[in-house]
């Protein structure tokens, strides 16, 4: 009976790791022939897997679409994967799933052996979401998630050893383990106490030729509605005014960014930022003066043209 479940456990990971099998494809794998195979697919349908079958030589087994949700195989990757994105989104930062996704996180977490309850521990315990005062009433919807998921960044605030100095490290340019695994070292004290606006700085400003520190008179949370943490960081004065920490290698494309907020705002730092916004602002204005009412907007005469009726 033992040697019969565990067979129906490999037989079912088989399934739910390729699209398709053929008959004697699995019985190889299994180590049995293919009348064991047959009984083995009547089984599982029994338990509810919805196996579907087809006859011929070129015939095969796959996993079909059911109307309930069968029970899932997960190697330790794969539970491991599953609990951090349940803790993520249980985190607040996928709309409307809190609660669900608390519910099956807390279902996984009794289910995962010591060693992979560790490793969700350790990712929980280091790791802190990047998001700004904005964020709750902006969250990620679902669809959205999913539709970028394969551009989302993740950054490692570390201790570079060759500069002597802390950074912030993109871990999808990250090659190799970091170093031997359960290899001792002594914690340092982190850069900050707010590790999340550490690596907003560093992303948003640091990198940048210019960085600049913008004065918006408008709240913190509604400047956080036209902003990402990635493009800059926001410290809150009053209830009406805030900081823009933000960088760029270009002072036009700094006061064109500015600009686009929709809020007034001074310049604390740098001063040549100033001259730049004076010209963009008559730049518009000549623009605007141009198109209103009554303007002469024709425009101005070249040199003529001339051609004969062959169009030479």
């Amino acid at each position: 009976m033992l040697e019969t479940s565990a067979r129906l456990l490999r037989l079912l990971s088989l399934l739910q790791s390729r699209r398709d099998w053929s008959g004697a494809e699995l019985a190889e794998r299994l180590g049995v022939g293919l009348r064991t195979v047959r009984r083995d697919i009547d089984r599982l349908r029994d338990l509810g897997y919805p196996v579907e079958a087809s006859p011929g030589a070129a015939g095969g087994y796959w996993l079909g679409v059911g109307a309930a949700l069968p029970p899932l195989l997960l190697d330790d990757e794969e539970a491991v994967a599953v609990a951090i994105s349940l803790h993520t989104a249980a985190s607040g930062s996928v709309t409307g799933l809190e609660e669900t996704a608390l519910r099956a996180l807390m279902k996984l977490q009794q289910m995962l052996p010591s060693r992979l309850r560790h490793r969700v521990s350790a990712f929980r315990a280091a790791t802190v979401p990047l998001t700004g005062p904005g964020s709750p009433p902006d969250a990620v919807d679902p669809e959205l998630l999913t539709a970028v998921a394969a551009a989302c960044r993740w950054y490692l605030v570390a201790w570079d050893a060759g500069r002597r100095d802390w950074r912030t490290f993109r871990l999808d340019r990250i090659q190799g383990p970091p170093g031997p695994p359960g290899a001792r070292f002594t914690p340092r004290e982190l850069p900050s106490p707010d590790v999340a606006a550490y690596v907003a700085q560093s992303i948003s400003s640091a990198p940048y030729r210019y960085q600049a520190r913008i004065l918006m008179h408008a709240p913190a949370q509604d400047v956080a509605r036209r902003s990402s943490p990635a493009a800059g960081r926001l410290e809150a004065v009053d209830a009406r005014r805030c900081v823009l920490h933000a960088g760029s290698d270009s002072l036009d494309e700094l006061a064109l960014y500015l600009a686009l907020k929709g809020f007034d705002f001074e310049v604390l730092h740098p001063p040549e930022l100033i001259p730049v916004l004076r010209a963009l602002a008559e730049r518009l204005d000549r623009a605007a003066a141009a198109g209103s009412p009554g303007a002469d907007t024709r425009l101005p005469a070249g040199p003529a043209a001339t051609h004969d009726g062959a169009g030479r």
